[in-house]
C-alpha cells in the first residue's frame, strides 16, 4: 500500500462479528486499506484480540471498539450512537454476525430455530435500520451483509448434520439484501451481500476436517477443490465497500469455490 492511498482510506467502517473469523478478517482488510475500524462483538476478548492484530500490522489499533450483543435493539441503538458521536458519520457497515445450528428438521426445536434466525437476521434487520437512516440523510453508504451458500442448502450440513433454520436465515440475509438496496438506492447508498462457501476458521475448521472426506463433503462439492478461508470473503467485502463498486446493488455476491 506503500505509496497510494488505501481503497477505502478516511472512511468510517463499523464491522459487527469482529472477534474472530471471518468477521476479524473483514476488519483487518479494511484497516489495511485506510478506514478508521469500529470493531463489535459480544465477545469482549476477541475484540481486544482483533484490535491487537491490527495495531500489530498498521501501527494503528481501532479507534473503537464496542462490545455489544447486536441482537437486542437497545444495544445497537447505544453502540450506533457511540460510533457516531466519536466520529460524525459511519461510511460502512458490515453485517457480519452469524451462524448458529438447528439439527434436523425432524428433530429442531422451535427454540433452535427462533435463536438461528434471530441471530443471523435480526442482528442484521437492527444495524442496517440505525445505518441506514444515517446514510440516507448523508446520501451516501456501503452496506454489505453476510449470506452464505447455505441460502440454497449446503450439502454436507444437509446429509450428514441437517441445519434448515441457518439455510433459511441465510437466504432471508438475500431477500432483505435486495429489498434494502432498493429502497435506499436513490439516496446513493449501496447495499449488497457476500455468501461465502466453505470457509475455514477456528470454529469451521476442526468440523470440515472431519467430513472432508465423505462422498457430500466440501472439498469434493466444491468445484474449485479447497475451503476457502476468511481473507477470500474479506477481500470481496473491501470491493463492494470501495468506490470500484459503486454501481452494484442489490447483489449477492458468491465466494463459495465455484459452488
Amino acid at each position: 500500500m506503500a505509496g497510494r492511498p488505501g481503497r477505502v482510506a478516511g472512511k468510517v467502517a463499523l464491522v459487527t462479528g469482529a472477534a474472530a473469523g471471518i468477521g476479524r478478517a473483514i476488519a483487518r482488510r479494511l484497516a489495511e486499506e485506510g478506514a478508521s475500524l469500529v470493531i463489535v462483538d459480544i465477545d469482549e476478548q476477541g475484540l481486544v484480540e482483533t484490535g491487537r492484530l491490527i495495531g500489530a500490522a498498521d501501527g494503528n489499533a481501532p479507534s473503537q471498539a464496542i462490545t455489544a450483543d447486536v441482537t437486542d435493539e437497545s444495544a445497537v441503538k447505544a453502540l450506533f450512537a457511540a460510533a457516531l458521536g466519536q466520529h460524525g458519520r459511519i461510511d460502512i457497515l458490515v453485517n457480519d454476525v452469524g451462524g448458529g445450528t438447528s439439527g434436523r428438521i425432524w428433530e429442531a426445536t422451535a427454540e433452535d430455530w427462533d435463536h438461528v434466525i434471530r441471530l443471523n437476521l435480526r442482528s442484521a434487520f437492527l444495524c442496517t435500520r440505525e445505518a441506514a437512516a444515517h446514510m440516507r440523510a448523508h446520501r451516501s453508504g456501503r452496506i454489505i451483509n453476510l449470506s452464505s451458500g447455505a441460502r440454497e442448502g449446503t450439502p454436507w450440513a444437509a446429509y450428514y448434520s441437517g441445519n434448515s433454520a441457518y439455510s433459511a436465515a441465510k437466504a432471508g440475509i438475500h431477500g432483505f439484501t435486495r429489498g434494502v438496496a432498493l429502497e435506499l438506492a436513490e439516496y446513493g447508498v449501496t447495499v449488497n451481500a457476500v455468501a461465502p462457501g466453505p470457509i475455514e476458521t477456528e470454529r469451521t475448521g476442526p468440523g470440515f476436517r472431519k467430513i472432508e472426506h465423505l462422498e457430500y463433503g466440501p472439498i469434493r462439492a466444491t468445484p474449485l477443490r479447497r475451503i476457502g478461508v476468511p481473507d477470500d470473503v474479506a477481500n470481496a467485502v473491501l470491493y463492494l465497500a470501495s468506490d470500484e463498486a459503486n454501481y452494484i446493488t442489490g447483489t449477492t455476491l458468491p465466494v463459495a469455490g465455484g459452488r
